[in-house]
């Protein structure tokens, strides 16, 4: 271990001399931004990326206003709440449903109490950063920190002069998933597993280990073990006295397995003391957690390992850099590029290994094994971001989607940790495949990913990824008869995604694809009833589903037609077909003034993914690009904010942020499958983004805003002195501008 802390002080030596001169970007994030309105963010601490996150858990008992037990909640932190039960080491952030939330840590003082609704208390003056956070708690006068490399999370507790226990909760998770096991190694030491999955409460049967190793770094006056089994009824329980009772096994050093167990070290501290407590993680064994502990942090201080994270999301952050005289604004754009930069996580561990699909074999990846694959959310705009601001993990995501393919014979839909959920609809991964491609990063096995891509998009039988297919292929829609979720959004989602096969089709010069599959992509105008003016769900036999209501399935309710969203917020879903839409609706003039009545009667979602593209429509509308801008400045205004409440609802895995971001440098990626982007206009009066070299011609392109009028009908850009009169522009054009100027 004297090795990892000497090879991290030289990497924090190193790493000072390189960034002295270098902007402290972590200063403009908030990251208590989202843990209000259901963002589903977390303040806790996390590296980019990090596989290990230590999160204040305020979620359980009936004095918190939104308790995990008594609705769907989906993060381990809620803004409004006040009762905290510890501080859990692996989360999720933004995210739409419950899992992790696991391995908890807690200081208390006085009597041992290891019943987290004895145990709670309410708290005061939290602080976050990147890569820290701190809390005071009231019950115990015990000040908490918490800080985390990529794989292990740090906490320091400064307790008072007196009695103190420092508590390993296994039992306590977000959802009510069971099963745990630990074991001292030594007073300092303990190790094991606690088992998770179960995301959106279902596909239970792939729940899994997480394993881990704790070290704590202050030897206590005794240790021990809790377990509390389960209560039992009938005459047999007539002769248990121990029937449901918690025991306590002092100084115990052999495996305990349950539900509800917990680890626990006692203090008598003479003056007030610091305990530092390490916990090192991993999704293969307890050896790679240790591995991962003793390489990453070892003897590190708490102040060391935050440094070193602080410096690398300075690091990640100064890809962008923004200029303008709005703080706040400044804020909210470092805060969203903060979000875009915690999932996809890293799976795999310190030496490359990590569980296989399916099998949880142990594989190794070369590379970066990435999880957490929200791709109905993350297909539309998040990949195109990293792209363009992160390619080389942007590379690492797709070939970690071809290994999924390699090991479980089919792309991602929502993978997460090794498992695929199944979550939402649609086939994602080929629209990001195929966006990847087209933007210029090829350094992957394109020919196998084609494949992967056609499997899923000609498969009639058993394919999990496209339910309803067959009846896709034959008639060009999936019906209500059929039995598939939202058959609308479902058809247009397989739209989307055969758009995106016949852009990679033509690109690899494989033209009858091509054609095939742009002719299905189009599939969607069987659905639109010129009567209503709307995509409407039919029945096999090709007649209407009656009765139809355009507002019914808004704000999550159920509609036989859709998917999280009405007849409205899905409407204008065809941004591969954008002339062919206008034109199915009666030409420009009917078209902009349906595409109005969405924003006047109240029916644009902010909040949800169907719809969020919906105000860069006006760009293709002749003389209308002012309403671009006019709106998508004031969705900025309306829904991002510096304050806990200040993104418009989930968070999504990045995908609000992206939006965010895009629409703050003022382009956005229109077209998922397809590298154009349209414009708007920059809310910075200069935003620099650093390319990567080794997938960019230039290293920098400068986005400047001249513009002091924009509502203007006339404003336009130009790049390098040449005023350009479009409103789209490709990826490639755009990367190797060098300067661009908003009029």
């Amino acid at each position: 271990m004297m090795y990892s802390r000497v090879a991290l002080l030289l990497a924090l030596c190193f790493s000072f001399l390189a960034t002295a001169q270098q902007k402290d970007y972590t200063q403009y994030v908030n990251p208590f931004i989202g843990t209000s309105n259901f963002g589903a963010t977390h303040p806790g601490a996390i590296a980019p990326r990090g596989m290990a996150s230590v999160s204040p858990f305020n979620v359980a008992g009936s004095q918190n206003v939104l308790e995990k037990d008594s609705r769907w909640l989906s993060n381990p932190y809620v803004n409004e709440n006040t009762f905290l039960t510890g501080f859990s080491h692996l989360n999720m952030s933004g995210v739409g449903c419950p899992d992790l939330g696991v391995i908890l840590s807690m200081p208390t003082t006085g009597e041992l109490k290891t019943q987290h609704l004895e145990y709670g208390t309410t708290y005061k003056n939290e602080e976050a950063k990147p890569g820290y956070y701190s809390v005071e708690l009231d019950k115990y006068d015990v000040k908490t920190e918490l800080t985390a490399s990529t794989r292990v999370g740090v906490s320091r507790y400064s307790f008072p002069a007196g009695k103190a226990n420092l508590l390993l909760n296994l039992g306590l998770g977000l959802t009510n998933e069971h099963g745990a096991m630990l074991k001292f190694n030594s007073s300092t030491e303990i190790e094991g597993y606690r088992m998770v999955g179960a995301f959106c409460y279902n596909n239970a049967e792939s729940a899994y280990p997480v394993y881990f190793v704790a070290r704590i770094y202050e030897a206590p006056e005794n240790f021990g073990i809790w377990d509390k089994p389960a209560s039992h009824k009938g005459v047999e329980a007539q002769w248990m006295g121990y029937n449901g009772k918690t025991r306590l096994k002092e100084q115990f050093m052999r495996e305990v397995v349950g539900d509800s167990i917990g680890a626990y070290v006692q203090y008598d501290f003479e003056k007030p003391t610091q305990v530092v407590m390490k916990i090192g993680v991993s999704y293969v064994s307890i050896a790679n957690a240790r591995e991962n502990l003793d390489k990453e942090v070892g003897d590190a201080t708490f102040d060391e390992v935050y440094q070193q994270t602080k410096n690398a999301w300075n690091d990640k952050l100064s890809v962008v850099e923004v200029e303008g005289d709005d703080a706040d604004d400044k804020t909210i754009f470092y805060t969203g590029l903060y979000h875009t930069q915690i999932a996809p996580s890293i799976l795999n561990d310190s030496n490359g290994e990590y569980p296989a699909m399916k099998t949880r074999a142990t594989k190794k990846t070369d590379g970066t094994r990435y999880t957490v694959f929200s791709l109905w959310d993350t297909y539309r705009n998040y990949h195109q971001l990293m792209s363009l601001l992160y390619p080389r993990e942007q590379l690492d995501m797709v070939n970690s989607m071809l290994e999924i393919y390699d090991q479980n014979d089919w792309l991602p839909k929502w993978e997460l940790n090794a498992t695929e959920t199944f979550t939402m609809v649609g086939d994602p991964a080929a629209v990001v495949l195929a966006d990847t491609y087209q933007r210029g990063i090829t350094d992957f096995d394109v020919e196998k990913a084609y494949a992967a891509m056609l499997k899923s998009a000609d498969a009639r039988e058993n394919n999990p990824l496209r339910p309803g297919i067959a009846e896709y292929i034959e008639k060009g829609y999936v019906s209500v008869d059929s039995d598939v979720a939202g058959p609308v959004s479902t058809t247009q989602e397989y739209n989307i995604a055969d758009f995106s096969i016949a852009q990679l089709a033509q690109a690899l010069g494989k033209k009858e694809d091509a054609k095939r599959f742009t002719k299905r992509a189009l599939s969607y105008k069987k659905l639109f009833n010129k009567t209503s003016g709307f995509l409407q769900p039919k029945m096999s036999d090709g007649t209407w589903y009656e009765p139809f209501d355009p507002l019914a399935g808004a704000n999550f309710t159920e509609n036989p037609g859709f998917i999280e969203g009405n007849a409205w917020q899905y409407l204008f879903m065809q941004p591969h077909d954008i002339k062919g839409m206008i034109k199915m609706m009666g030409g420009a003039k009917k078209f902009e003034a349906k595409l109005d009545a969405l924003f006047a009667e109240d029916q644009f979602d902010m909040a949800n993914e169907p719809d969020i593209a919906y105000p860069f429509l006006y760009n293709y509308l002749p003389g209308k690009s002012y309403k671009t801008r006019e709106k998508v400045a004031d969705l900025i205004d309306t829904y991002f904010t510096d304050n806990p409440a200040g993104l418009p609802g989930n968070e999504d895995t990045g995908t609000m942020s992206a939006w965010l971001i895009y629409a703050m440098m003022g382009f956005y990626p229109m077209t998922p499958g397809e590298a154009t982007y349209t414009l708007s206009e920059p809310q910075f009066n200069k935003v620099t983004i650093h390319l990567n070299p080794d997938f960019n011609t230039n290293d920098t392109l400068v986005i400047q805003n001249v513009s002091e009028n924009p509502s203007k009908v006339s404003a336009g850009f130009s790049i390098n002195g040449k005023s350009i009169k479009k409103q789209a522009i490709t990826h490639k054009e755009w990367v190797n501008a060098g300067e661009v100027i908003f009029e």
